[in-house]
């Protein structure tokens, strides 16, 4: 009876290493599925150069796909500390790919915000700047 056991114990650890890397990679396709569309990132159309920064800093968003990334590493920890996963080391590549580039895509979002605050501040100031010197222009103009 014990080794009708082990087999069905067997059966079913195997059924659920397989459900698990499922999970794992539903959730990393559902994180891949809430990236950035490239087209969105590439080609933007704006009056200004702020408005091109806004709708970048908008095409940047990652909506869900973070939260998949979790999940998916949840489950991948658990999965591999069982040892329950054939090949768990192509899954960590696919996880690890998915993290770099939602970092690289944070970084990006960083450097657009920063500029999105500093092009008007530095509009203002050539502004600022140009009417000193239409004034000095015309003080000169008058002596």
């Amino acid at each position: 009876m014990s080794s009708q056991s082990t087999l069905a114990d067997d059966d079913l650890f195997g059924e659920a290493a397989a459900e698990m890397r499922e999970e794992v990679e539903s959730h990393l396709d559902d994180a891949r599925a809430s990236l950035p569309d490239p087209a969105d990132v590439w080609e933007v159309e704006a009056d200004n150069v702020l408005g091109v920064l806004n709708s970048l800093k908008s095409a940047l968003d990652v909506g869900d796909a973070e939260a998949h990334l979790r999940q998916a590493k949840k489950t991948f920890i658990v999965g591999q500390r069982a040892e329950a996963f054939d090949d768990p080391d192509s899954l960590e590549e696919e996880i690890d790919a998915i993290e770099e580039l939602l970092a690289s895509v944070d970084d990006a979002e960083a450097l657009v915000g920063d500029l999105t605050g500093t092009v008007p501040q530095l509009r203002s100031q050539l502004q600022e700047a140009a009417a000193g010197e239409a004034d000095d222009a015309d003080g000169d103009a008058d002596d």
